[in-house]
């Protein structure tokens, strides 16, 4: 992760907030509060593409933003496994080189070094949709499905459901209820499977709250369970402010000490 030391307070925070997904590359300036601080850009995600593609693609379109508003630091959301700021998986840009990316290190150092956070993308969108009250699920609808949990405002391990079977045929959640089967299927009919996704997950996660974003929720047309909501497409950019939050992630990623055996709180 990069280290560069930038001494900041609330007001004067400048977060580089940056969506990466399977169709668009969408980034913003935004404070601690998530709000933008400058208008929204955004770019086709380049296909095929490779890490060091994505980097420079990602570098030419928020320059004008760095220029604007120069940031104090930068969250980044990917639509894969993310780990400890690594790319372990990335199903929309391809298996071959992209497992173990330091990609947000790659990236920081491009723009001078900026401390940098990297998750998933859903969990990035979630920090920005959920009330911190209770068991919060995350599904959102782009160009795949991605899924996030939180525990009373805490970010939990990552399940990458997007992956695991959804009916007889071993269909996946991706290609149940992605872009490319909604294009396939109408958008009737995807309805449908989003329902009946919404059925599943409320069995087997017994949320207290699901929250529905991506492209794809202003889609949806079925009538949506109490507990359940859409959220803004621009809450993928906009939950980059709670990744710099003290409680936001787990502990065991942003407070390693805390959680030894003989390691104390700071």
């Amino acid at each position: 992760m990069a280290t560069r030391k930038t001494k900041v307070t609330s007001s004067t925070e400048r977060i580089l907030a940056i969506d990466v997904g399977g169709t668009g590359l969408k980034a913003a300036i935004i404070d601690a509060d998530g709000k933008m601080k400058t208008e929204r850009v955004r770019v086709a995600t380049p296909h095929p593409c490779t890490p060091d593609q994505l980097v420079d693609a990602l570098a030419k379109l928020v320059a004008p933003l760095v220029e604007q508003e120069p940031p104090t630091r930068m969250s980044i959301g990917f639509p894969g496994v993310v780990r400890n700021n690594r790319i372990l998986t990335a199903p929309h840009f391809g298996v071959e080189g992209w497992h173990d990316i330091a990609l947000a290190d790659s990236l920081a150092q491009r723009l001078g070094g900026l401390p940098v956070r990297m998750i998933n993308d859903a969990e990035m969108q979630g920090f920005a949709a959920i009330s911190g009250q209770g068991l919060e699920f995350v599904l959102t609808l782009g160009t795949g499905a991605g899924t996030a949990m939180f525990r009373d405002g805490e970010l939990m391990p990552h399940l990458e459901l997007a992956h695991h079977p959804v009916s007889k045929k071993g269909v996946a959640y991706d290609e149940y209820i992605g872009d490319a089967a909604r294009k396939k299927v109408g958008n009737k009919r995807w309805n449908r499977r989003v329902q009946k996704v919404i059925g599943i997950l409320a069995a087997l996660v017994n949320y207290d709250k699901l929250w529905i974003g991506g492209g794809n929720a202003a889609r949806l047309t079925i009538d949506l369970p109490a507990n359940v909501a859409t959220v803004s497409n621009d809450a993928g950019i906009e939950g980059g402010a709670r990744l710099w939050h003290a409680k936001s992630m787990r502990e065991t990623r942003q407070l390693p000490e805390a959680n030894e055996r003989t390691g104390r709180f700071k």
